[in-house]
């Protein structure tokens, strides 16, 4: 898929979604592994209420390819 359409597919509801999901993204989706890259795709289909309970630490992600993202983008942003 092309950085322009994941690009679009991370804008979310919330300014707040945009900036943790655009931001793994921009920072580390060009340097991730194949699998890490159509992981992050496949996570771009959830609902956003599973999306910030998983980062904000309310709920573990049901896949650990997913998981592993979310405790990147939580660690990048001290959550």
């Amino acid at each position: 898929m092309s950085l322009s359409r994941l690009r679009w597919r991370a804008r979310r509801g919330t300014r707040e979604l945009d900036a943790l999901l655009g931001g793994w993204l921009d920072d580390r989706y060009a340097s991730a592994d194949p699998a890490t890259q159509q992981a992050f795709d496949e996570l771009l289909d959830t609902q956003d209420p599973d999306l910030w309970d998983w980062i904000m630490g309310h709920a573990p992600a049901p896949r650990t390819d997913w998981q592993a993202i979310i405790d990147d983008i939580r660690a990048r942003h001290r959550l």
